[in-house]
């Protein structure tokens, strides 16, 4: 029996990008965001770039990376135009999302299985470079089996349909929804990777997921820069904080 490992919290600052773009120029700062995030006790910053650049762009990657001093995850879709980004920027991680131009957020998790043969290579050249490289999916034991295959180090399992049902009072979904977390997380570490959740999060259900040992990390974004802007920053990112550092306490020590 193990002690239970810590966890850590990423902070996502897309939307503070999101913020800044909606009239130009240089202010809401997203690197900004991030120092104060980790002033305030995060453990490494995630940023999304995406096709369309509709937040996170391509000097805020590259700013990011020079003035922050916790590692940074760099989201990004499987294509040729980002990859070369990644292996210029060389950042701590890469976390593989699928991505459609049409959607408002990431809707769902990557589908590794209907896409081994394209991701295959393509995380090839990412462990070759040194990047860490986490597949974002569903917990399904097929994407989990299949992530395992690929030689991706790590899984961040994607928690939305468990949050939105959670805040829309669907008590039975809820629960199902949280098994198939709780049953995904265990069949990922028995296979040899390490375990991220994000998508949704909120205080109380960054709480209760924090109770799985298994889980090392979660990446929460759009709920703490909605919520900084009624608290700052630093209050919400320690707020955070405190929620998964109490359900932490409840976690079992690991096997």
């Amino acid at each position: 029996m193990s002690k239970t490992p810590p966890l850590r919290l990423g902070v996502n600052v897309d939307h503070v990008a999101t913020l800044r773009n909606a009239r130009g120029g240089r202010h809401p700062d997203p690197v900004r965001a991030a120092l104060t995030a980790i002033a305030a006790g995060a453990d490494g910053i995630t940023a999304h770039l995406r096709e369309d650049r509709r937040h996170i762009r391509d000097d805020d990657m590259a700013r990011l990376k020079a003035e922050i001093d916790k590692p940074l995850n760099f989201e990004m879709a499987a294509t040729d135009e980002m990859l070369k980004i990644a292996l210029k920027t060389a950042p701590h991680a890469v976390c593989l999302v699928p991505e459609r131009r049409q959607e408002v957020t990431t809707e769902g998790g990557l589908d590794v299985v209907g896409q081994h043969n394209s991701l295959k290579p393509f995380i090839a050249r990412l462990n070759d470079a040194g990047i860490r490289v986490s597949l974002f999916i569903s917990a399904d034991p097929h994407q989990i089996e299949m992530a395992a295959s690929l030689r991706a180090p790590v899984i961040e399992i994607h928690t939305g349909a468990w949050c939105d049902a959670t805040v829309a009072g669907e008590t039975a979904k809820a629960e199902a929804e949280f098994a198939r977390i709780i049953t995904g997380a265990g069949l990922a570490r028995a296979a040899g990777l390490e375990v991220h959740a994000g998508h949704g999060l909120d205080y109380g259900t960054a709480e209760t997921i924090s109770k799985l040992p298994e889980i090392m990390e979660l990446n929460i974004g759009h709920f703490m820069i909605g919520e900084a802007l009624f608290a700052d920053l630093t209050e919400v990112v320690r707020t955070m904080r405190a929620a998964m550092d109490l359900g932490r306490s409840f976690a079992a020590p690991l096997s």
